[in-house]
């Protein structure tokens, strides 16, 4: 399916000078929202994915349903304070600085195969972040999976060791 013309682009949001890609419109038509989980349910069963994993917000979007998908669980990786029980927390940097993500402590077993998901590739900060959570309690990333990667941003050199799915390319 051609996913792109789903896809809105709205300039100088959300400052001056940035084409920001909004996913809204592809999740606002079912049929086609429905096919994107499909297509990358279809990418985590191939890599025996045992659970999902994805940051917040937009990584909830995508990761829920494909985690429903493939009747395994979903983690959500937060901010800090946004998880009730014990966390594991990791810094990474920013466009504007440094920022954390913290994950709980018992949600990823040692050994567990775990495909993480987003909505978007662009630097790769977050996603790299989500790894390195992942891989502190055990867990073995078998891939990542996205509605959009923006190539000219090289996310994917941080993620060189792993197989990467992005519907939509820019």
């Amino acid at each position: 399916m051609d996913y792109k013309k789903y896809i809105e682009s709205v300039m100088d949001f959300p400052t001056k000078g940035v084409n920001f890609r909004d996913i809204t419109s592809l999740l606002e038509v079912g049929s086609v929202y429905r096919s994107a989980i499909d297509e990358m349910a279809e990418f985590a069963k191939n890599k025996k994915a045992e659970v999902i994993v994805g940051p917040e917000a937009r990584g909830f979007v995508i990761g829920g349903p494909l985690a429903y998908a493939l009747n395994v669980g979903f983690v959500p990786v937060r901010k800090p304070g946004k998880l009730p029980r014990e966390v594991a927390t990791v810094s990474y940097e920013k466009e504007y600085g440094l920022d954390e993500l913290c994950i709980h402590k018992d949600s990823i077993k040692p050994g567990q195969r775990v495909l993480v998901t987003d909505d978007l590739l662009a630097t790769g900060g977050t996603i790299d972040a989500t790894i390195k959570l992942v891989k502190s309690l055990g867990g073995v990333v078998v891939g990542a999976a996205f509605l959009i990667e923006l190539k000219a941003l090289n996310g994917q050199r941080l993620l060189k060791d792993y197989d990467v799915l992005s519907l939509i390319d820019y």
